[in-house]
């Protein structure tokens, strides 16, 4: 008995050392990805992360960070937001599916195993591994990197890296460190990004250490799938599951800022009658606007916001 126990405490340990080690990769397994975003019920990548779909990706450019910050810390996502950006465009707004990457101070063991382990994955060797992240990006990509804020040597890509990334997603990045070759990044037609400082120096005693995993930019916790806004006054982070009604939501808290204005200007009401919670008569007033609100001009669909007021009671 006691030779049987002890054979099963060894498989056991087996189990578990074989488990840790397949568990140690750099990339995440679309496995994991799905844990993590486990409320997404749509349609996924080959690597785990949702697909949210381009429409939608169109209309949050259209929503302010306010609107979309304000509707997240009512769903208790507090840490979503992020600011006190360089942006290569300021006058660009930018939205995608966040592919993650983490890097850290250089430590020789810990990379001489993030190097084995990328040779493992089919990963580009000859080159650093800071490329890594951008060969998997897709159009509507969005990279998104926590370089714990280092300017000097810790710029993480230059203009021909710039290059690439715009070539794989149609995008751009947000990171959380330095960039060179500003000139270079300022070329490319339709790439952005926000980043802290500008250097010449190049990456060096800092290395990669995860894709696709849970990071830290600034005071924000970003998970991949998530969706990113990202315009002058800031970046924020969206759960991926909560992106069609928050879209929806703020495009109708939109439209009641454009009656309330309208009202105001017409006198109809005071500031004090439409900056609080709406009377009856002001709400019908309201609903009636919308029926004359032409189609042509809405956001959303017709069936979708008379569908988004009926579950909310208007």
């Amino acid at each position: 008995m006691k030779k049987n126990k002890m054979k099963h405490i060894a498989l056991l340990a087996c189990f578990m050392a074989t488990f840790g080690m397949s568990a140690q990769k750099v990339g995440s397994s679309p496995e994991y990805v799905k844990a993590l975003t486990d409320q997404w019920k749509g349609e996924r990548f080959a690597d785990g992360r949702p697909k949210v779909s381009d429409a939608l990706l169109q209309r949050l450019k259209k929503i302010r960070i306010e609107e979309a910050w304000g509707y997240l810390r009512q769903k208790g996502f507090n840490n979503q937001y992020e600011g006190g950006w360089k942006i290569i465009h300021p006058e660009g707004v930018m939205t995608g599916r966040v592919v993650t990457a983490q890097y850290m101070p250089l430590r020789p063991d810990l990379n001489k195993y993030v190097k084995l382990q990328g040779a493992k994955e089919k990963r580009d060797t000859i080159g650093g591994s800071n490329s890594w992240p951008i060969e998997i990006l897709v159009n509507g990509d969005v990279y998104v990197a926590d370089g714990y804020g280092r300017i000097i040597d810790g710029t993480l890509i230059g203009s021909n890296l710039g290059n690439a990334i715009y070539a794989n997603s149609k995008n751009g990045v947000v990171f959380d460190g330095g960039v060179r070759d500003l000139g270079g990044l300022l070329e490319i037609e339709g790439f952005n990004g926000w980043y802290r400082d500008e250097d010449p120096s190049y990456l060096q005693q800092q290395m990669l250490t995860t894709i696709n995993a849970p990071i830290r930019i600034g005071r924000a916790t970003v998970l991949p799938g998530d969706v990113v806004l990202a315009n002058r006054h800031g970046t924020i982070f969206i759960p991926s599951h909560l992106v069609p009604e928050l879209v929806i939501s703020s495009e109708v808290v939109a439209l009641r800022d454009e009656f309330g204005f309208q009202r105001l200007r017409e006198k109809t009401y005071t500031a004090g009658q439409i900056d609080t919670r709406w009377t009856p008569e002001i709400k019908a007033d309201f609903l009636n606007w919308l029926k004359k609100y032409p189609d042509t001009k809405l956001p959303m669909t017709r069936a979708e916001l008379d569908d988004h007021l009926k579950k909310n009671n208007y």
